[in-house]
């Protein structure tokens, strides 16, 4: 498939060498024309005999060959000059085209190459063409005036996610202070039944802010240490009875380590949640590569469709979730320039990969599954 410079350069190319092709082709005909024409006047036609033996400018002249003959010659002779000129001319307009070509489509790069650049935390960015008011610098306008819609747009978005922060969680914050505080102990299960209401309440909205600011991208990259990320949410988490194993290897991820930690945390309480009294959680880093391999119940072909899809979540005796957790996996990871994907382990259980930019084995998503 070839490149909108290239075709440029070839029709650049072509209309020049078919104008000068023309040209010469049409100078030869009209020179052979006259010279014909000329020798056709002359006293005693073209085949007069050449005057005898006077000398002319040291030249015999009755050693010159006859005049149609001579015509020939040098109408040969100029036809092996244009022969020569258009192959040189057809190396110069290819050179010449793209030279052009380039300079015509140099505003075009500078579009791509700030498009390709743009992300939420870099949407301050503008592409600012100068030059006439053409074709290309309309695009770029254009462009720019998107640019500063989509700006305000996510600028808002993130004003009402740190806004809804505070407004959500401080009447869930005090309501549960009522409940512990102005309920005594012994007025049986309400107590405990508020409580845990409240609890899965505060979870979700945590959950749901946290998906959305993963959803808006990173303001802030730093380099964090990923293994260190795993045994410390490893040395926090509650195994529940579950068997948790680690093998880490370092490895630094330029990101940020709030996000990073909620992945590794989510991770870790999916194994343990889906997963059966007595069951194994093995998790792996290993150049680049996190691996979170839990026992569980068998996952259903036909639930593989709901990968990291919002409030999906598979019935299981050992409670439920918001059906958020691998959705905020899933958000955090591409905020990052990672890639998930999840399989089913043939003995039940799953078996979630998650591949970080720049490890060794990065490779496109194949097949994916997941538990909410």
């Amino acid at each position: 498939m070839t490149t909108i410079r290239v075709r440029l350069t070839l029709i650049y190319s072509g209309l020049f060498l078919l104008t000068s092709v023309v040209l010469l082709v049409t100078v030869n005909l009209l020179l052979r024309q006259a010279l014909d024409t000329r020798i056709a006047r002359l006293p005693g036609g073209a085949m007069a005999p050449a005057a005898p033996t006077a000398p002319t400018l040291g030249v015999r002249v009755d050693r010159l060959p006859p005049l149609p003959q001579l015509v020939n010659d040098v109408i040969g002779y100029q036809w092996k000059v244009t022969a020569l000129t258009v192959g040189i001319l057809a190396l110069v307009s290819l050179v010449v085209g793209w030279l052009v070509a380039g300079r015509i489509l140099r505003p075009i790069h500078r579009i791509t190459a700030t498009a390709q650049r743009l992300s939420l935390s870099t949407l301050h960015e503008r592409i600012a063409l100068g030059g006439p008011k053409d074709e290309l610098k309309e695009l770029a306008d254009t462009f720019d005036a998107m640019l500063d819609r989509l700006e305000l747009s996510v600028a808002g978005q993130r004003r009402f996610i740190a806004n809804a922060s505070h407004e959500l969680r401080t009447p869930l914050a005090v309501q549960r202070a009522a409940i512990e505080i102005g309920l005594p102990e012994d007025v049986g299960a309400i107590r405990g039944t508020l409580l845990l209401h409240n609890h899965r309440a505060e979870n979700l909205i945590d959950a749901l802010l946290v998906l959305a600011q993963a959803e808006h991208g990173l303001d802030d990259r730093s380099p964090v240490a990923l293994d260190q990320v795993v045994r410390l949410v490893l040395a926090e988490g509650g195994s529940d009875g579950v068997t948790v194993t680690e093998r880490t290897e370092p490895f630094i991820v330029d990101g940020d380590p709030v996000l990073l930690n909620r992945l590794v945390t989510n991770l870790l309480d999916n194994a343990v949640r889906y997963n059966h009294p007595g069951g194994t959680v093995e998790v792996t880093l290993s150049r680049g590569v996190l691996t979170v391999r839990n026992t569980g119940p068998h996952v259903p072909q036909e639930r593989f469709g709901d990968l990291f899809e919002p409030f999906r979540r598979l019935q299981t005796t050992r409670g439920q979730g918001a059906g958020l957790g691998l959705s905020i996996v899933a958000s955090i990871a591409k905020a990052h320039g990672a890639d998930v994907r999840a399989s089913p382990n043939p003995g039940g259980g799953l078996e979630l990969v998650v591949v970080f930019a720049g490890s060794a084995d990065a490779v496109p998503a194949t097949d994916d599954s997941g538990q909410g």
